[in-house]
């Protein structure tokens, strides 16, 4: 799986956030050694975009107090 462009073209939200919440998605998946890297061979930003792209995961951001 190559990075999702189409669905990132296509995103209406802060792209800037999403980038974050895929770089944390993808600092989880390889911390925990995610089987699904291997399916995505061994692409883990791919993957954790196409998850965060795909609505497979959800993020949300937390507010400075």
């Amino acid at each position: 799986m190559i990075f999702p462009l189409e669905k990132t073209v296509k995103f209406s939200g802060n792209i800037y956030e999403a980038t974050v919440a895929a770089s944390h998605r993808a600092y989880q998946l390889a911390m925990t050694k995610d089987e699904r890297i291997e399916e995505n061979d061994g692409k883990v930003v791919s993957l954790a975009a196409k998850q965060l792209f795909n609505e497979d995961i959800q993020y949300r951001r937390i507010e400075d107090k």
